[in-house]
């Protein structure tokens, strides 16, 4: 194997794959980036898998000779994000092809390397259910979901995002127990082909629940991207294919059934709030401080003779602060707790000046929305509990 390429497009390449590459392998060639290089095309491939994320992307090489190696992931981003930017770079492996000769102008360096025959194909499933997603459509979804995965590895279901596809609609949801980010979208996809015979009459409806860490590293492509080209997504036999351009991403699917969490969701609500959020925000953050310092939790209060929200923390042996905000108050006087930190997270991935949270009691589930919901974004969040 022999090559020129760009050093820039070989760093932002190697830093892109190097995120599937295993941190503590089960196998030594899992610690490593397979290189393969093809003179047909002139275009240098870059593969990480850990047996549970793959990435994969290419760049546009000279290629004066074709073939395939692995080199230690760590190592060679490291080479590469040191050398210059303004000198191309030669890779070279020796007859043997155990060693590669990297080159620059201002230097060489020599790496062993392993056989790319032992390294784990990529389950690149091109069958089964498929579907083109907008990708912006999916970076939505993404964006208004992840944040409300769990991180326990015990909830091993509830550490994913469940993907259901309806004709052209598509729903994200993701919780942790404690709260629940729904986001439906009407027209994000375009059915691509006949899906496997699994699925209902229609052929057009499925659902698939795939960890976050792996969807993740999909947002972070297509939040990249400078054109809105269609995602391919092909799911099949507990694999799933992202597919766009140079790039691949493919992940395990979490087994299952996820929960049913529109049961969750409350058919009606006694009493809400209209209130402008960045103020909301604002207030919420200063009063954390203090939150931050016992449990978190703080009481959010209104009536509609005062028309204001009023926000306070009480931190035991610490202090206590209170704020107030203007606010369209509908129904009968309420003071419910929330865990600042979650009504946070789902302030800050709406995008609407005003937000409206809506509740019946003290101890039932709040919804909090955008005023004008244009997307089809709930964010649900269980109370806390107060002793009185």
């Amino acid at each position: 194997m022999k090559l020129v390429c760009s050093q820039a497009e070989l760093n932002t390449a190697l830093q892109l794959v190097s995120r599937a590459v295993a941190s503590r392998p089960t196998h030594p060639v899992l610690a490593n980036v397979l290189l393969t290089a093809d003179a047909g095309t002139d275009r240098l491939s870059l593969t990480g898998f850990d047996l549970s994320l793959g990435i994969q992307t290419a760049l546009t090489a000279s290629v004066e000779s074709s073939g395939a190696i692995t080199l230690p992931a760590r190592l060679l981003g490291e080479i590469v994000s040191r050398l210059s930017s303004d000198s191309p770079i030669t890779l070279a492996t020796d007859e043997a092809g155990e060693q590669v000769e990297l080159k620059s102008l201002s230097g060489s360096y020599q790496m062993r390397g392993m056989s790319a025959d032992d390294f784990p194909e990529l389950p690149l499933v091109e069958s089964g259910k498929a579907v083109k997603v907008n990708a912006r459509a999916l970076l939505t979804a993404l964006r208004g979901t992840l944040f409300a995965s769990s991180s326990d590895e015990a909830k091993q279901l509830l550490t994913g995002v469940h993907l259901h596809f309806d004709g052209k609609a598509m729903e994200a949801a993701a919780t942790d127990g404690h709260r629940l980010a729904v986001l439906s979208l009407a027209d994000a996809l375009d059915v691509e082909t006949t899906l496997s015979s699994d699925t209902d009459d229609e052929g057009e409806n499925f659902a698939v629940t795939l960890p976050s860490r792996s969807l993740r590293e999909v947002e972070r492509l297509i939040a990249g991207w400078r054109s809105d080209d269609q995602v391919s997504l092909f799911c099949d036999k507990g694999q799933v294919v992202f597919l766009a351009a140079d790039q691949v991403v493919t992940s395990r699917t979490l087994d299952g059934t996820y929960p049913n969490y529109r049961q969750l969701i409350p058919d009606g609500f006694a009493r809400s709030f209209d209130v402008d959020r960045r103020a909301f925000i604002s207030a919420l953050e200063r009063i954390a401080v203090l939150a931050d310092q016992h449990n978190n939790v703080v009481k959010v209060s209104g009536d509609s003779t005062s028309e204001l929200l009023q926000i306070s923390a009480d931190a035991q042996d610490v202090g206590s602060g209170s704020e107030s905000l203007s606010a369209e108050f509908t129904g009968d006087s309420v003071q419910i707790a929330f865990n600042v930190r979650y009504v946070l997270d789902g302030l800050k991935v709406m995008d609407s000046d005003r937000i409206v949270l809506r509740c019946n009691a003290p101890t039932t589930p709040a919804i909090i929305s955008p005023k004008d919901d244009d997307i089809g974004f709930t964010y649900l969040v269980m109370p806390v509990q107060i002793r009185s």
